[in-house]
């Protein structure tokens, strides 16, 4: 139960000069130093870190100076109180985070600080790339259990309509799909072979993809840029 948290938690809190009172107003537990301005600090106890833990912090947070959040230890360490993101969202929401463990040891995982989560520019980056050289819009969002249709297989699958009309060079294509180089030299998905030196054709992999994909395969041009024309000769 959470209430064998509140002695270690009560005299962890009293080692940092609080006084510590349980169960006031609601709060699992309310500590108070008296200096001058006065600070108030609320913390909350779970047994494991939920939903529930965060937004009774967050409707805590309006009426004190700071807030503590304090969980058991987990088994192992295998616990959410360990999960990165956990420490993240604490830090995000300015929470601190205590752990405690079975022998009345706490830990602070994460000190209670107003926090600015300092910027991902090279994350940043590849998602606007990945924003802007995407046709239209052919994922949808929050679906799972398949693979997502990004800017990179939309051009696999464009090389792949292109190829099944006819073999092709890796310059034939790229004037209509600038990364059909890099994609028929790497062949990610195993859709295309290569029949002769710098010649590529699709594989029975790439035809299947094109039979899984066929909604989101486009038209293949009427005529390769590059390739020879093929004029009839009549008999």
């Amino acid at each position: 139960m959470e209430t064998s948290l509140y002695a270690p938690v009560k005299r962890f809190l009293e080692g940092l000069g609080f006084e510590v009172k349980g169960e006031v107003c609601g709060c699992d537990i309310v500590a108070v130093d008296r200096g001058s301005p006065i600070a108030l600090v609320i913390c909350e106890l779970k047994l494991s870190f939920t939903l529930d833990l965060v937004l009774q912090a967050v409707d805590r947070s309006t009426a004190c100076d700071e807030v503590w959040v304090a969980v058991r230890a987990s088994l192992r360490g295998r616990g959410r109180e360990s999960d990165p993101r956990v420490k993240r969202l604490c830090r995000l929401l300015g929470f601190g985070l205590l752990c405690v463990f079975n022998s009345g040891r706490v830990e602070a995982l994460v000190e209670p600080a107003p926090w600015r989560p300092r910027h991902n520019a090279k994350r940043r980056s590849k998602i606007l790339d990945e924003h802007r050289r995407r046709k239209g819009d052919p994922a949808t969002g929050g679906a799972t259990r398949r693979p997502i249709m990004t800017a990179y297989r939309q051009q696999s699958l464009e090389c792949a309509a292109a190829l099944a009309r006819a073999p092709a060079r890796p310059r034939d294509l790229k004037g209509a799909i600038p990364d059909a180089p890099k994609i028929l030299l790497h062949n990610v998905y195993g859709w295309f072979v290569r029949v002769e030196r710098g010649v590529y054709s699709l594989s029975e992999a790439g035809q299947a993809a094109i039979i899984l994909w066929k909604a989101h395969v486009p038209e293949p041009p009427a005529e390769i840029p590059g390739e020879p024309q093929r004029i009839a000769v009549s008999a």
